[in-house]
């Protein structure tokens, strides 16, 4: 094992610089006896291997580990396929200005996103089930399309998404492959996702292509810099014997791990520009590991400047980890993920109080490939990227833990700070309610919202201007919860997700106008109930659409429609309902030069956002 400050690679010298550190401080414990104090963590920091061979040998031991009589399967998370992140910045407005318009719902302003639809003003450019088209909002009609999937239309999932660069979209395709499992002879892991430059300067045409063995986890776009983060498992075929005992089905599957080479963990790509065509694989030399565990699971961090107009090598390096979420800013990019190697939720014994996610910061700031800066842990389980957020150079960390029996939580928000390269704790807040978990979370400069719940929604507001001493300010209990929190102007904050009964039994959607102002106080000054309904918001929030200017909200129900929703500094008034055809649900919303757009797989309705009338129909065919 090695520390190193950079590492040598086919394509050049590595810049992803690897900082030698100490073990990782202990994160305070907190007061509350609600979950048992977890294990003092090993030291965290991305080391590299001395050669090929000790590579070989610690993913192999990593995997004999993790397996058992079914494979991998129940003990990868819920993400496990693997996929891929890119990150980033929102495109500058060019000199020829366009209409005003909405961008994509960011968690971070200046790190874009992907989604299915985007829009620069001038086009709308939008991806389903493999077919790329482009609208124009002046005229109200399609411009062009490409069919980007051709006879393997049913292997592409239809939730394709893309990001928008001037004149260049990058289309990224989920891989179809399911997700690792117990299975006669299946091959533990993806069989590959794709990207597709695609030029919109004229009529729709795809420059270049990149696909890798991997899974999209998520992705962001800083300046014309796309950085894609690839989750790959090991190419791994299990045998099945049904007559067999679980113990000699382990064995047998720790065998196939023993004959299988360094291949079966290092992805393979292949890229094209124009008439080129390019293959290869990941080489030993780019790939680093935590300096106390290998993991069973790789992440590959490819680098494109879709200036160029060519999407080329991707630059790859590799860690030998696992990450569930992606969270980015324009200079820094995190991956965080539960801790291993060790017993999964499978497994016994296994010890959810001992659970802590491990989190690695990479600075973005530069064009090219990342540079790892510092590594930290934390105890628990963030719910979402939101749980996650970047401040004057620290960074708040939302978990929930809970104990042995999975009956007693507690959540907590930690405030990280870089030392060295180590991440380690400089405040924490504990006790945030007890025998619930987290619901939402929203980091607002240095204001802290959570929401948690199992009967009623207490809604935390928390002081974290002091990152040595953050503090709760106040709570505020209602009925039900907010699975997604978003700022208003006015020290006010709208809350979307469910009412319930008192005894936590939910009752549809509901969306909730909080008055901040006042940190020890906050209060609810209005309510808006559908009753047996729900909105994609709640688990999404690239479908929420809000307009500062004028209070306008748009949100995607379950019935298919949308319903539009005007938010004052006291009131929530329904203005209507965009509706399109029953069998293609509404899926997005976008203001263009003052109109309304939605989006579903049959088409576009152009609306007016003041009354929600129609004004036009763009079908898509």
């Amino acid at each position: 094992m090695r520390p190193v400050t950079a590492i040598a690679g086919a394509g050049g010298l590595l810049a992803l610089t690897l900082l030698a550190g100490s073990a990782i401080a202990t994160a305070p414990t907190g007061s509350a006896p609600a979950a048992p104090a977890p294990p003092r963590p090993a030291a965290l920091r991305l080391v590299g291997y001395d050669s090929c061979a000790e590579a070989l040998a610690g993913l192999r031991a990593a995997a004999t580990a993790a397996v058992g009589p079914w494979g991998f399967g129940a003990g990868w998370h819920p993400n496990a396929r693997g996929d891929v992140a890119l990150l980033g910045e929102a495109v500058p407005k060019t000199a020829s200005a366009a209409p005003d318009h909405s961008s994509t719902n960011n968690h971070e302003p200046g790190a874009d996103e992907p989604d299915l639809v985007k829009t620069d003003g001038r086009r709308i450019v939008t991806v389903s089930r493999g077919v790329l088209r482009v609208v124009d909002p002046a005229t109200r009609r399609e411009t062009g399309r490409i069919d980007l999937a051709g006879r393997e239309r049913d292997r592409w999932w239809p939730d394709n998404q893309l990001l928008l660069h001037g004149d260049r979209a990058l289309v990224l395709v989920r891989s179809a492959a399911p997700v690792p499992g117990p299975a006669i002879e299946r091959k533990a892991g993806p069989t590959g996702s794709r990207l597709l430059l695609v030029d919109l300067a004229g009529p729709p045409a795809v420059v270049g292509t990149y696909r890798i063995e991997g899974g999209l986890l998520d992705a962001r776009l800083t300046g014309s810099t796309a950085r894609v983060v690839v989750r790959s498992a090991p190419q791994l075929s299990f045998p099945y014997a049904e007559r067999s005992t679980d113990a000699a089905r382990t064995a047998t599957n720790r065998a196939v791990i023993t004959r299988a080479g360094l291949d079966a963990w290092l992805p393979r790509y292949e890229w094209t520009a124009g008439g080129e065509r390019h293959t290869g694989r990941m080489g030993c030399d780019r790939l680093s590991r935590p300096a106390g565990s290998t993991g069973t699971s790789l992440l590959t961090v490819l680098s494109f400047d879709l200036g160029t107009g060519r999407l080329g090598d991707g630059d790859p390096i590799s860690v030998a980890s696992d990450a569930d979420l992606v969270y980015g800013t324009p200079g820094s990019l995190y991956l965080a993920g539960i801790a291993g190697p060790g017993p999964r939720r499978w497994e016994r014994p296994w010890r959810p109080e001992a659970t802590r996610t491990e989190i690695y910061q990479f600075d973005t700031s530069g064009a090219g490939r990342p540079r790892y800066v510092a590594a930290g842990s934390v105890p628990g389980v963030p719910v979402n990227q939101y749980a996650l957020s970047e401040w004057q150079g620290h960074l708040r960390v939302a978990t929930t833990r809970e104990d042995a029996r999975r009956t007693t939580t507690e959540s907590a928000v930690h405030v990280l700070a870089r030392q060295g390269d180590r991440l380690t704790e400089s405040g924490v807040v504990t006790g945030l309610g007890r025998g619930e978990r987290i619901y939402s979370v929203r980091f607002l400069g240095g204001t802290g919202y959570v929401v948690t719940f199992r009967q009623t929604d207490p809604l935390y507001a928390l002081d974290l201007t002091d990152p040595a001493a953050p503090r709760v300010t106040g709570e505020l209990k209602i009925t039900g919860y907010s699975a997604y929190l978003h700022p208003v102007p006015g020290d006010r904050l709208l809350g979307v997700g469910q009412e319930a009964d008192r005894r936590g039994r939910r009752q549809g959607l509901q969306v909730s106008l909080f008055d901040v102002h006042d940190p020890a106080h906050p209060t609810r000054l209005a309510r808006y109930h559908v009753p047996g309904d729900n909105s994609a918001v709640e688990y999404d929030p690239h479908a929420f659409l809000f307009e500062p200017a004028t209070g306008l909200v748009a949100l995607p129900l379950g019935t298919g429609s949308i319903r539009l929703l005007t938010v004052t500094d006291r009131a929530i008034t329904e203005v209507g309902t965009v509706t399109h055809a029953p069998t293609a649900p509404s899926l997005r919303s976008l203001l263009v030069g003052g109109e309304l757009w939605t989006v579903s797989e049959s088409g576009l309705r152009v609306s007016d956002p003041t009354t929600a009338r129609s004004l036009d129909w763009v079908p898509l065919t």
